[in-house]
């Protein structure tokens, strides 16, 4: 009985958090917000998802599903990393930072490396 809560609370966590995640792509102004709304809250809602159903079959049935363990090890090598390469995609093809952002990190790397192919 208390596996079935702990996985039942699990799958609802992850629900909310994917829930959230799709509002913040639809309502974050530009495309490096709604990538870290898409990796990280996404990721999480999709890792307590599967998490949820592993511990599920594990207490119900017996049986450790080796499909979702490797499903959870994918998703969470994955998910983080393409969404690191398609902000850096962005920022280097020259997609402007949404006018509310304070600070841009990159912008003084950039110029550093202008200067030194400049030499």
């Amino acid at each position: 009985m208390t596996g079935e809560l702990i996985s039942s609370i699990l799958v609802v966590m992850g629900a909310v958090f994917c829930g959230l995640s799709a509002f913040g792509l639809v309502r974050l102004p530009d495309v490096y917000l709604r990538s870290h709304a898409a990796t990280k809250s996404a990721t999480f809602g999709v890792l307590c998802l599967l998490t949820g159903g592993f511990l599920y079959f594990w207490f119900k049935d017996g049986t450790v599903n080796i499909k979702l363990l490797l499903a959870i090890v994918f998703v969470f090598i994955t998910s983080p990393v393409a969404g690191h390469l398609n902000g850096r995609a962005a920022y280097r093809s020259g997609v402007p930072l949404w006018k509310g952002s304070i600070q841009d990190d990159l912008k003084v790397l950039g110029e550093e490396s202008q200067e030194t192919s400049a030499k």
